[in-house]
């Protein structure tokens, strides 16, 4: 089923719960689209109101991107920040459009990002706390060019980041989703991070270890 009238296009699972529902938000990889972490879909709580967005960047030849990554000539390459500070506002949105347009519960939202969804996750939950309850961040790491400046004392008490990565991931150096836990200990942020022996993707083991961390907070 698709969503009506948010920002961004939207497959959508509808909650067993007919009012006050959990939303639980999935963010694909770049190239990738929004039926990609939707096969979770069946496998997870059907407490869940399950809402799969596709990045607003359309790629050739095919696949979607949530912020262009841009290469000199020595292969070196860079994130575009603007694209990405505009594409969480973006999600925001839909967060808050979905959330009066079903009915949901607006205090228990929780985000499941792969690879460049997953980067964008954290740095929204980071950013924006009060918005965000749970993050299930997957082959990704946390980009401090997307997290904000802390101008004032944020509150990241009741946020909760389950995180993983390949330990042969080619894509996203292992090295740098090491560097996680450190981060979100000296933000006082609670995690979990796990590591499996496969690439830039989810082993089987993986989606059962996040999916039982997901139903002991839903």
């Amino acid at each position: 089923m698709s969503a009506k009238q948010l920002p961004l296009y939207a497959k959508i699972r509808p909650s067993l719960i007919k009012k006050n529902a959990p939303l639980l938000v999935l963010l694909h990889g770049y190239g990738s689209d929004e039926s990609d972490l939707f096969s979770f879909a069946d496998e997870l709580p059907n407490e869940l109101f399950i809402l799969s967005l596709r990045a607003p960047h359309k790629l050739q030849p095919y696949g979607n991107a949530w912020y262009a990554i841009n290469f000199d000539a020595q292969q070196n390459k860079w994130n575009d920040v603007e694209q990405a500070q505009e594409a969480m506002k973006t999600i925001i949105n839909c967060i808050e459009q979905a959330c009066t347009q079903y009915d949901l519960d607006k205090n228990n939202v929780s985000l499941l990002g792969f690879s460049q969804g997953c980067i964008l996750s954290m740095a929204l939950a980071i950013n924006r706390p009060e918005l965000i309850k749970n993050v299930i961040g997957l082959s990704g790491y946390i980009c401090k060019e997307f997290i904000e400046e802390d101008r004032t004392k944020k509150d990241f008490s009741h946020l909760d980041f389950y995180c993983s990565h390949g330990s042969s991931d080619q894509v996203i150096p292992v090295d740098w989703a090491r560097e996680t836990p450190n981060f979100l200990t000296e933000k006082g942020i609670k995690h979990t991070y796990s590591e499996f022996p496969v690439g830039h993707g989810v082993a089987p083991q993986n989606f059962f270890e996040f999916r039982k961390w997901l139903v002991e907070r839903v």
